[in-house]
C-alpha cells in the first residue's frame, strides 16, 4: 500500500512529504483509541496552531514551511469542519421534528447517508473487499448498526421535541464517560484507573444538574439523550472489540444502510400526509449528506492523518459550537445551569480521557532548576 510520510531528519533533508511502500498490516488501527494518546493530542492541536501563525510571519523561509504546515492546516481545518457540521446537526434536529416524527427523520437521513456511502465505499476499499468484510462480519454489524445508529438516533430525535438542541450537545458530550463506566464493568481492556474514575463521577454530576434542572415535561427529552450517550458508548466499545478488522468505513455503510431499513416501515407510516417546508426539507438533506456521511468521511480521514486521539477533540467542540448555532438561530437561551453543567461534563471528559492530567499539570507549573 503507497501512503504519504513526513520524513523524520535522519530520512530526508526539508521532511517533505514522499510516497512510500508500506504493509497494510503495519499500519496504525484507524478504530480504536489509544489510552493516554489523547493527552499528547490535546499539545498537538494546540502547538499546530502556533506553528501555522509562525509559518504565516515567516517570509525568509515560506518556501520550507508550506508543505510541512499545509499538513497541519488540512487536520486543524478537518478538525474545525468536522465540528461545525455535527455541532450544526442538533440545530436541524430541532428544526426538523417541528413537522416530521422522529421516525421519518431517521429515514430521510440515513437512507440520503447510505446512498451516498455506498457511492464512495468501493473507491476506498473495493466492492469485493467490502462484501467480504461484510459476509464475515454481518453478526456483529447488525448489532452495531442497532445499537450504535438506529436506537440513539431515535433516542436523540424525540428528545430534541422536548428539549433544546443545545442542551442534547452537552449531555451527547458524556459519551466517553459512558464509555469509561461500561468498561469498567464488561470491558476490562478498556477499564479506566485513579484520577479517571474521578473524572467519570464529576462527568455524572454534570450529567445529573442537567437533567435534574429539567421541568417535569422535559426530563424524559432529557433521558433519551441520556440514553443516546450510552448506547454510543456501548457501540463504540462492541466495534473496539468486535469489528477491528473491518474498515471504518464499511461500519459506518452497513451501520446507516441497515438502520434505514430498520426505521422504514415506521418512517413511511409515521410521514405527514402533506409535503413539510423547505426548512425541513433542507435540514434532513443536511443532516443526511454533510451532517452523516460527509461527517463520517472527514472523522476517518482525520484519524488516518492525525491519529485518533487528535480526531476525539472534536468531542470538547461540539458543545458551545451547538450552543451558539442555537442561540443564534432558534432563539434558544444559555442557561447558567447549562454552562455549568457543559464545564462539568468536559472536565469529566478530559479527566476520564486522560486530556487532564493534574500530575502533569502540576509538574509543568514547577519551575526546572538549572
Amino acid at each position: 500500500m503507497l501512503v504519504a510520510a513526513v520524513l523524520r531528519p535522519e530520512q530526508g533533508e526539508d521532511r517533505e512529504l514522499e510516497v512510500v511502500r508500506v504493509a497494510a498490516e503495519k499500519l496504525p488501527d484507524p478504530v480504536r483509541l489509544q489510552v493516554g494518546e489523547t493527552e499528547s493530542a490535546m499539545e498537538r492541536l494546540f502547538r499546530d496552531l502556533r506553528q501555522v501563525i509562525q509559518c504565516r510571519r515567516r517570509n525568509r523561509r515560506a518556501v520550507r514551511c508550506v508543505t510541512r504546515e499545509d499538513v497541519k492546516r488540512r487536520n486543524l481545518a478537518m478538525l474545525i469542519g468536522l465540528a461545525l457540521i455535527w455541532g450544526a446537526s442538533f440545530m436541524f434536529i430541532k428544526v426538523a421534528v417541528r413537522e416530521i416524527s422522529p421516525a421519518t427523520l431517521i429515514l430521510g437521513r440515513l437512507g440520503l447517508a447510505a446512498v451516498t456511502l455506498a457511492l464512495v465505499v468501493p473507491f476506498v476499499v473495493g466492492t469485493r473487499a467490502a462484501l467480504g468484510q461484510m459476509r464475515a462480519h454481518a453478526h456483529w454489524l447488525v448489532i452495531v448498526a442497532l445499537v450504535n445508529t438506529a436506537i440513539p438516533f431515535w433516542l436523540l430525535s424525540w428528545g430534541e421535541t422536548r428539549i433544546d438542541s443545545g442542551l442534547a450537545s452537552i449531555i451527547q458530550a458524556s459519551v466517553p464517560i459512558f464509555n469509561a463506566l461500561i468498561a469498567f464493568g464488561f470491558f476490562h481492556e478498556a477499564r479506566v484507573t485513579g484520577m479517571r474514575r474521578v473524572g467519570v463521577g464529576i462527568g455524572f454530576v454534570g450529567v445529573a444538574l442537567l437533567v435534574g434542572a429539567q421541568p417535569q415535561g422535559k426530563v424524559l427529552g432529557a433521558l433519551a439523550v441520556v440514553g443516546m450517550a450510552f448506547c454510543y458508548a456501548l457501540g463504540g466499545l462492541l466495534i473496539g472489540r468486535h469489528l477491528k478488522p473491518v474498515a471504518p468505513i464499511v461500519v459506518a455503510f452497513t451501520s446507516t444502510a441497515i438502520a434505514a431499513a430498520v426505521a422504514l416501515p415506521a418512517g413511511v407510516t409515521q410521514a405527514p400526509a402533506h409535503a413539510p417546508g423547505w426548512k425541513v426539507t433542507a435540514s434532513v438533506v443536511a443532516l443526511g449528506i454533510p451532517g452523516t456521511a460527509i461527517a463520517y468521511l472527514l472523522f476517518f480521514a482525520l484519524i488516518s492523518g492525525a491519529g485518533a486521539a487528535y480526531a476525539s477533540l472534536v468531542t470538547y467542540l461540539i458543545p458551545p459550537i451547538a450552543l451558539i448555532y442555537g442561540a443564534v438561530f432558534l432563539g434558544e437561551s444559555i442557561t447558567g445551569v447549562a454552562l455549568g453543567g457543559l464545564a462539568l461534563v468536559l472536565v469529566g471528559v478530559g479527566l476520564g480521557t486522560g486530556a487532564l492530567s493534574p500530575s502533569r499539570l502540576l509538574r509543568r507549573s514547577v519551575p526546572s532548576r538549572a
